[in-house]
C-alpha cells in the first residue's frame, strides 16, 4: 500500500456548504442532531455517516468531515443520544449491548441519512475508537440502505483491551473528561464544562489525586457529576464481555474496511477482520480490507513519527485520505489500485514498509517457542535473564524472585493522553521488580508478525496478584522500545467468568496474552522480555489482598516467583515468520 495520494491525483475540491443541526427523530421520538456537510451543488452523492460522543463540533471532526465533503460525500456527523446537541439520556458502552439504544439508533441514522436531499441513497461509516463502536452496534441491527462500511480503532472484545482489570489512567480521565457535558447540560458549576478546560484541569490539578486514591470507588460523587452512577456500576464489572461483537461478525451485509495500528491499544480491531472471514458471509469474504500502520490510537491523523522512531513519509496518511479511498473504491467504483492489493496490508516495524498479506494470521507462520533462563538474578536490565530456543536442562537455576509492592508500582510509560505509544525504556532499567530476559543480538533477520503468548509458570504468597509481559526491541545504540504488553490478574487464570483466589505458593499455570506484533528484527539488534506484576495506571495496580479493588484501602507486599524449570518452562511464543 501507499498513501493514497501518491496512488492517483486528487481530484478537484468541491465547494463545501454545511448544514448545522439537522434534527432526526428517533423511533422513540427522541431527537438526535447532526451536522451535514455536502458539495454545494445540486448533485446527489453517497452519504458517509459518524456518530459520535465527543462533540460533532470539535476540530477533528470538522476537519474530516470538510475533507471528505470536498472530495463528493454528503457527510454525516451525530451527537450521540444524550450527548452535546442531541436529547435523551447518554448511555455509555460499558454496559451490555441491549442495554443501550445505540443498535436503533444508528439504524434510524443510516436510513435517515439515505434519504437527505443530497443523498444518493447509498451510504457508508466512518469514525474511530467510541464512534466505531457505534457502527458495530449499528451492523447488528442491517440497515438496508448500508451499501458499505468503514470502521477503525475497536476491539471485537472489550476483554481484548482491560484484559479484565480497571484502565485506571485512561477510565478516569475519561469519564472526567465526558463528564463536562453532563454538568453543562445540568447547568452545574461544580466543574469544568467543556472537555477541553476537563483535560487540562485533569492533568494539571486532578490526576495525581485520584489515580492513587484508596478505596477508588469513594472518590467523591461530584468529581465523575452524573456519570458516577455508571462508573461505580463498571467498577464491578471488569470480567464481563459486554460487546459480544463476534455475534455481529454473521449479520454483516457489506465490506468492511478496518484501520488499526501497532500501537493502537484496540489492535484487537485485527479480531474483527478475523472473524468477519471466518464467520462472516461467504460472498463478502474476499472483500474485506485491513490495514495496520505503525500508529497509535489516533484519530486522525496517522503519521510516521511517533515516539522516538520516524517511520518517513510513506507511513503517513490522514483520515479522510484512507475513508475516501476506501468509498472511492467500493461505492463509486473507481479504479484507485485497490482492487490489486492484497486484503491485509501491514507496516512491517524494521522493514518499514507497506507489505500486502492474504491472510491473518499469516499462513506462514511458524510458531517458536523462547524459552526463559537465569542463573538466578534476572532482575533489572543487568541482571542475568536471557532468552533461548533451547528448553531448560537439569542443574540450571530454576526461578527467578522480585518483590512486588503496590505502594510502588512500575509505571506505564505512555503518552500524556493515557494511550500507548513506542517509548524509551530506560526509565525502568534500575528495578529490581522487573526481570528481564534477552535473546541474544540477532546475527540475521527474523521477523516476528502475528500473535504473541506467554506461558509463564509462577508462584505468589497472596491470594491474588498481577503478571505482566512487554516485549522491547533494543536496537544497536542501546535504545529499548516497547512493542507489545500483555497482563493477567491471577484470579482470572481459570477464566473471566471463574474468578478464583491463589492458595499461598501454589504453581501456577498462566497464558497471557499480548497484543500482536510485526516486527523485523535486524543483526545487532535483540528482543526483550520484561516481566512485573504492575503497569500502573495503564491497568489498576493489584492490592495482592484478593478484595474488591474498588472498595479496598489495603495495599499488601507480595513475594513473587517466577519459574523456568524443566518441569516449569516458562517460554514466550512467537509467530515467527520464515524470510
Amino acid at each position: 500500500m501507499t498513501s493514497p495520494d501518491k496512488k492517483y491525483p486528487n481530484l478537484n475540491l468541491l465547494e463545501v456548504s454545511v448544514e448545522n443541526n439537522l434534527e432526526m427523530v428517533a423511533r422513540d421520538g427522541v431527537a438526535l442532531r447532526a451536522d451535514v456537510y455536502h458539495p454545494n451543488d445540486s448533485n446527489k452523492y453517497p452519504s458517509l455517516v459518524c456518530r459520535t460522543p465527543y462533540n460533532k463540533m470539535t476540530p477533528r471532526y470538522v476537519e474530516t468531515a470538510t475533507d471528505l465533503a470536498s472530495r463528493g460525500y454528503c457527510v454525516v456527523v451525530q451527537d450521540f443520544r444524550g450527548r452535546y446537541a442531541s436529547d435523551g439520556n447518554y448511555e455509555w458502552m460499558w454496559r451490555e449491548r441491549s442495554e443501550t439504544h445505540d443498535s436503533e439508533d444508528g439504524y434510524d441514522t443510516i436510513e435517515w441519512a439515505a434519504a437527505l436531499g443530497w443523498s444518493d441513497g447509498r451510504v457508508g461509516t466512518w469514525g474511530h475508537s467510541n464512534a466505531s463502536w457505534a457502527i458495530w452496534m449499528m451492523l447488528d441491527s442491517c440497515p438496508p440502505s448500508l451499501t458499505s462500511t468503514l470502521a477503525s480503532g475497536i476491539s471485537k472484545n472489550i476483554l481484548d483491551i482491560n484484559f479484565g482489570i480497571f484502565e485506571t489512567g485512561r477510565r478516569l480521565e475519561w469519564t472526567y473528561m465526558m463528564a463536562a457535558d453532563m454538568r453543562r447540560r445540568a447547568e452545574r458549576i461544580d466543574g469544568p464544562t467543556t472537555p477541553v478546560e476537563a483535560v487540562k484541569r485533569w492533568n494539571q490539578v486532578e490526576r495525581g489525586k485520584y489515580l492513587w486514591w484508596l478505596p477508588l470507588g469513594d472518590i467523591p460523587d461530584s468529581v465523575f457529576s452524573d456519570l458516577n452512577d455508571q462508573l461505580q456500576s463498571y467498577y464491578g464489572a471488569q470480567n464481563q464481555e459486554f460487546q459480544h461483537f463476534s455475534d455481529v461478525h454473521p449479520k454483516v451485509q457489506t465490506p468492511i474496511f478496518q484501520i488499526t495500528g501497532w500501537w493502537d491499544r484496540l489492535i484487537g480491531t485485527i479480531d474483527h477482520y478475523e472473524g468477519l472471514i471466518t464467520n462472516g458471509r461467504k460472498d463478502l469474504r474476499e472483500q474485506h480490507r485491513l490495514i495496520i500502520g505503525p500508529w497509535g490510537h489516533d484519530a486522525t491523523q496517522f503519521t510516521g513519527k511517533i515516539g522516538p522512531i520516524d517511520y518517513g513519509p510513506m507511513a503517513e496518511t490522514t483520515y479522510a485520505d484512507l475513508i475516501s479511498r476506501w468509498y472511492d473504491f467500493d461505492i463509486k467504483g473507481i479504479d484507485n489500485g485497490l482492487s490489486d492489493e492484497a486484503p491485509v496490508q501491514m507496516w512491517v516495524i524494521g522493514e518499514d514498509k507497506w507489505r500486502g498479506e492474504h491472510a491473518w494470521p499469516l499462513e506462514r507462520t511458524e510458531y517458536t517457542p523462547f524459552y526463559l533462563h537465569s542463573q538466578g538474578g534476572a532482575n533489572t536490565v543487568g541482571g542475568d535473564g536471557y532468552l533461548s530456543i533451547k528448553p531448560p536442562m537439569p542443574g540450571e537455576s530454576e526461578h527467578d524472585k522480585y518483590v512486588y509492592d503496590p505502594k510502588d508500582p512500575v509505571m506505564s510509560l505512555m503518552r500524556a493522553d493515557s494511550q500507548a505509544a513506542p517509548v524509551d525504556q530506560s526509565p525502568h532499567d534500575h528495578r529490581e521488580d522487573i526481570l528481564v530476559y534477552d535473546f541474544p543480538v540477532f546475527d540475521s533477520e527474523i521477523e516476528v508478525t502475528g500473535p504473541v503468548s506467554l506461558k509463564l509458570w509462577a508462584k505468589t504468597d497472596a491470594s491474588d496478584t498481577d503478571w505482566t509481559a512487554k516485549l522491547s526491541i533494543v536496537y544497536e545504540d542501546g535504545l529499548a522500545v516497547n512493542l507489545t504488553y500483555g497482563i493477567m490478574r491471577a484470579q482470572y487464570r481459570n477464566g473471566y467468568q471463574n474468578p478464583t483466589l491463589l492458595q499461598p505458593d501454589e504453581i501456577g499455570e498462566y497464558t497471557i496474552k499480548l497484543n500482536p506484533i510485526g516486527c523485523l528484527f535486524k543483526p545487532g539488534q535483540k528482543l526483550r522480555l520484561s516481566v512485573s506484576s504492575s503497569d500502573f495506571p495503564n491497568f489498576d495496580r493489584n492490592h495482592n489482598t484478593g478484595n474488591d479493588y474498588w472498595s479496598d484501602a489495603e495495599l499488601r507486599v507480595a513475594q513473587q516467583t517466577v519459574l523456568h524449570s524443566r518441569q516449569h518452562p516458562s517460554h514466550l511464543l512467537l509467530p515467527v515468520i520464515p524470510r
